[in-house]
């Protein structure tokens, strides 16, 4: 089993070293992730520039590989051959933060996971349910033990290649995590607003800010299950298709 690790948030992420970590307990392990901090993102393909690769030492002294490129051109990279063996699994994370609800567009870590089911290979992505105010460095134990455990009993059934799951760890010591439940997307409230401001010569540039996103802790969602201290395992699809609504637009049919 050769398992690409892969993140959005850099090289150098503590989260990424957690993850790899425990992968090398199920396989062979390789690392091929962004060299800065891609949060956010969204699902890039790099295509107006060239992609540059080099080595890089992890903090436990492990080799890896990181790239000027994007969470999912990292794993494109690694499955059309920058790396010469084949990947039987990507996993991406750890994410410091949850990714439920809307935030699968936009999250760098979920998308690495979906361009690896593009290239026909199971993607899982694994974030953190951190609190929203942690002060100092967090533990990314829990949630790397969690991912290891989850993918043993995939493994053990085996991992049909167009396996998508976005996996999200409540912030709990591993004694107090109630367990694991399937869930569906819930919704997120976010809080966005625009930022006006000047520069020294009076040419206005923009942030877009706002308060920390919440999310609706209904019965059955990722949320739901975090709120109550499980861990939210969503199976995710790349096909977009409403199907609820493909009759309902039928009138425009000619």
């Amino acid at each position: 089993m050769h398992i690409l690790v892969t993140n959005d948030d850099g090289i150098t992420a503590p989260g990424l070293l957690a993850l790899a970590q425990e992968m090398r307990r199920l396989g062979i392990v390789s690392v091929l992730a962004p060299d800065r901090n891609w949060s956010a993102s969204g699902h890039v393909k790099t295509m107006h520039r060239p992609l540059r690769v080099k080595e890089y030492k992890l903090a436990d002294g492990t080799l890896a590989l990181t790239s000027d490129g994007a969470p999912s051109d990292c794993v494109a990279l690694a499955l059309l051959g920058c790396l010469e063996e084949k990947i039987d699994l990507v996993v991406s994370g750890i994410n410091p933060n949850a990714n439920i609800g809307h935030d699968v567009t936009y999250s760098g870590t979920v998308t690495a996971a979906m361009e690896a089911v593009i290239g026909g290979v199971a993607g899982i992505a694994v974030s953190l349910h951190s609190p929203e105010n942690h002060l100092g460095e967090l533990d990314y134990g829990p949630a790397a033990r969690v991912a290891r455990q989850i993918i043993d009993r995939l493994l053990q059934k085996g991992i049909d290649p167009r396996t998508l799951l976005n996996v999200n760890v409540p912030y709990l010591p591993d004694s107090e995590i109630k367990g694991f439940l399937v869930t569906r997307q819930g919704s997120r409230v976010y809080r966005d607003r625009l930022d006006r401001r000047n520069d020294p010569r009076g040419r206005p540039y923009y942030w877009i800010a706002g308060d920390a996103p919440t999310a609706i802790p209904d019965e059955g969602t990722d949320f739901g299950a975090l709120a109550q201290g499980y861990v939210s395992i969503t199976p995710l699809d790349l096909d977009l298709t409403d199907y609820r609504a493909v009759e309902e637009f039928r009138f425009i049919e000619r």
